[in-house]
């Protein structure tokens, strides 16, 4: 019997008209619908359509954190870097750094508010698992 072996990679995208600059590594931690719940509570929705909506800014700053030692353009590569032959918005560094300070921190705060406390249980319980073993 022969046996074989197939890797896919699956990639989802959220909907909406500027839905290729909503994915993201990210995206697979954090979720769409969690970010634009905070996004909602916390007023940072955008006024007006725009080409750096609020969700993607997010997802933006959260990658800053991840690669500190890139830049704005180094990590807006590896934000949209599994979006090969999608049509793409290619923001000027300046854009990005509006875009950034008119969401805030506000959501951001919010959203290590809601995940922290899971992550920290998930460690703990993990740690607690390799105790005992």
């Amino acid at each position: 019997m022969q046996e074989k072996s197939v890797i896919t990679r699956t990639v989802e995208a959220a909907g909406g008209i500027y839905a290729p600059g909503h994915l993201g590594e990210l995206t697979q931690i954090v979720d769409f619908a969690l970010v634009d719940a905070v996004i909602q509570e916390t007023g940072s929705r955008e006024k007006r359509l725009r080409l750096l909506p609020s969700r993607v800014v997010v997802y933006f700053v959260l990658a800053l954190a991840l690669f500190e030692d890139c830049s704005y353009r180094g990590v807006w590569g590896k934000l949209t870097a599994g979006l090969e032959g999608l049509p793409l918005v290619r923001p000027a560094v300046s854009s990005l750094s509006r875009a950034r300070r008119r969401i805030g921190a506000a959501p951001l705060r919010r959203l290590f508010e809601i995940l922290a406390p899971r992550s920290a249980r998930s460690v703990t319980a993990n740690s607690l698992g390799q105790a005992a073993c």
